[in-house]
């Protein structure tokens, strides 16, 4: 089983995780130094404690829902509108301060950062081979939760060099987001120094792993010739799975388009409905996005929330095998195979394919312990990225050949390679990141850093809506300033 105290930012963690073979395994005391001092004497214990911060990776399912539900992309769904409150609001854009989800999200990504700091604390009580490498992954974890945090929040607390305890509560501040921008850019640039090209556990960062969320990042500032520059380094490296929809079957985990991909993958089927997501040894997202009361081939029941909208599923051109890979046309499909279903709330007919429920792939509490592995990078992102960063930097033929790879996987042809240049070719790339990336959770954020969001998104507002609002806790507790408008 796993031990996690849900509490807030300033007193999140004494380190006591876990006590299964997935996880770091000891028990808290109430002198975290007296723990380190006994428990870091061995490479297996930094290797273990390297494996703890990779676990909150796996409880993040609901930024990838909100990614989309935000968006003009689907909509909330679920039984009711009373059926978890914060995704109902976040889909209105009537989110508040008070939001369990965001506040929960929030808790995940700053105990995912406390546990990499907790490393780099104790780093240096023995030396060992293969440390420096190790220390890479480390890095690239605080990155990518440092990440998800700006993305959400815009400015939040930074901190480095050791874990938060309970007597920092007051003496928190915001940091301004392009100084986390700049402790992202460090970590990655270190991370990427030491990393190797290749890992023997599928799941385990690689330096191009590390180069693809670099490039991201910088993309995400307008750095537009150092995205190229660095995503450039990935190219080749990976290939398009040559059937689209293949990738998202378990058959198509760590495949050939994937560049950093969450593990789901487990050998326990430990499961606890008063402890969630912690106390789930699967992906918890996966039962969200299904048909309710479903009998059928092939799926499995869900809870029917994320529905993509039919804007979305008449968007995509004829031919474009990415429609019916990522959207699910439930009454097609039922038409055809004389399935059943009970429609949710906000029923649009049409459910996540990337990410819905299927037959037999869960276990011991199915809802609990669906090995569905998250695709965080792919190479066609990397793709569409590079075709980004090259046409807003000015070179539209890069731009225009990773563009139309991503384009000739999804017809099977050449007949639909784009050639426009300049900034109807930008719009046309952006374009090509919803079908290709749909339901995936990138959406809304795509929208925002773009400036598309207002024009697109119903119930946004602008100088408000491009951030969320800091959990009303953190504010009462650490006196953070929040985010305006909320």
């Amino acid at each position: 089983m796993k031990l996690f105290k849900n509490i807030g930012l300033t007193g999140l963690f004494f380190f006591g995780i876990i006590a299964c073979t997935n996880f770091v395994n000891y028990s808290a005391v109430e002198n975290y130094e007296i723990t380190a001092d006994a428990y870091f004497q061995s490479p297996a214990d930094y290797q273990a404690a390297v494996v703890g911060a990779y676990d909150p990776l796996q409880w993040l399912y609901m930024d990838v829902l909100i990614g989309d539900i935000a968006s003009d992309n689907s909509l909330s769904g679920g039984e009711s509108a009373t059926d978890i409150i914060g995704i109902q609001d976040i889909d209105n854009m009537t989110q508040t301060p008070n939001n369990d989800v965001l506040t929960s999200l929030w808790k995940y990504l700053y105990e995912g950062i406390n546990r990499v700091n907790y490393l780099e604390e104790n780093k240096n009580k023995i030396n060992f081979n293969g440390k420096e490498a190790l220390y890479g992954e480390v890095y690239f974890l605080r990155a990518y939760y440092y990440f998800e945090l700006v993305k959400f929040f815009g400015d939040v607390p930074l901190f480095t060099k050791a874990r938060l305890v309970a007597n920092d509560s007051g003496s928190l501040k915001r940091n301004p987001k392009s100084e986390v921008y700049a402790q992202i850019e460090t970590d990655l640039k270190n991370a990427i120094k030491v990393l190797p090209t290749a890992q023997s556990q599928k799941g385990r960062v690689t330096k191009f792993a590390a180069q693809a969320l670099l490039g991201k990042a910088y993309l995400f500032q307008d750095k537009f010739t150092e995205a190229a520059a660095m995503l450039e380094n990935v190219m080749g490296v990976y290939s398009l799975a040559s059937d689209y929809g293949s990738q998202f079957l378990k058959s198509g985990e760590n495949g050939s388009e994937s560049v950093f991909e969450i593990q789901y993958t487990n050998k326990s089927e430990w499961w606890d409905w008063q402890y969630l997501p912690q106390g789930t040894e699967g992906n918890f997202g996966i039962v969200h996005n299904g048909p309710r009361a479903f009998n059928g081939p092939i799926y499995a029941s869900g809870w029917s929330f994320n529905v993509p909208v039919s804007d979305l599923y008449n968007s995509f051109e004829t031919g474009d095998t990415r429609r019916d890979a990522s959207i699910l046309d439930i009454v097609a499909f039922a038409n055809a195979t004389g399935t059943t279903y009970a429609e949710g709330y906000k029923h649009t007919g049409y459910y996540n394919n990337k990410y819905i429920p299927r037959a037999g792939e869960s276990s011991a509490q199915t809802e609990l312990n669906y090995l569905t592995n998250y695709r965080a990078i792919r190479y066609a992102d990397v793709l569409l990225m590079a075709a980004e960063a090259y046409n807003r930097s000015g070179n539209d033929a890069k731009a225009l050949g990773y563009l139309n790879q991503v384009r000739r996987r999804a017809f099977g042809d050449t007949n639909h390679d784009i050639t426009a240049t300049g900034a109807t070719l930008t719009q046309l790339i952006w374009d090509e990141r919803n079908f290709e990336l749909s339901m995936e959770g990138h959406r809304f954020f795509d929208l925002v850093r773009t400036g598309q969001a207002a024009s697109k998104i119903n119930g946004f507002i602008e100088g408000k809506n491009e951030v969320f609002p800091i959990p009303q806790q953190e504010v009462d507790i650490s006196h953070l300033k929040q985010n305006s408008g909320y």
